[in-house]
């Protein structure tokens, strides 16, 4: 259920793997604009299955207004790849979904 969007302060995001898939990381005085969801636990495992946990994805959690939340970001941080055109449209299409600005992707994309 989409609850929100939301801003992770001092992430940035980046595409890489040879998935060439999103991944965020740690940058200061950078954001990663996101949509926020309540999930189920049976959603959270068929996520784990869709992004790979643990192989591919590690979770990572952190508290937003007191409330502990979580993304998923890359067990190996290999450099940036830009993404098939296929992927890219699918992040568009959840930056357009959640109403997201859509600069953060750009920049993202000039990594």
């Amino acid at each position: 259920i989409f609850i929100k969007k939301i801003n992770l302060k001092d992430f940035r995001l980046t595409f890489r793997s040879k998935y060439r898939a999103a991944d965020i990381e740690p940058k200061k005085n950078s954001i990663v604009p996101g949509g926020l969801f309540e999930i189920s636990k049976s959603d959270e495992k068929k996520l784990d299955v869709y992004e790979d946990f643990p192989i591919l994805y590690k979770k990572h959690y952190f508290f937003y207004h007191q409330k502990k939340v979580m993304t998923y970001t890359m067990v190996n941080k290999s450099p940036f790849r830009y993404p098939t055109e296929r992927y890219l449209n699918i992040v568009k299409q959840g930056y357009k979904d959640c109403e997201l600005e859509q600069s953060f992707l750009i920049k993202a994309l000039k990594n």
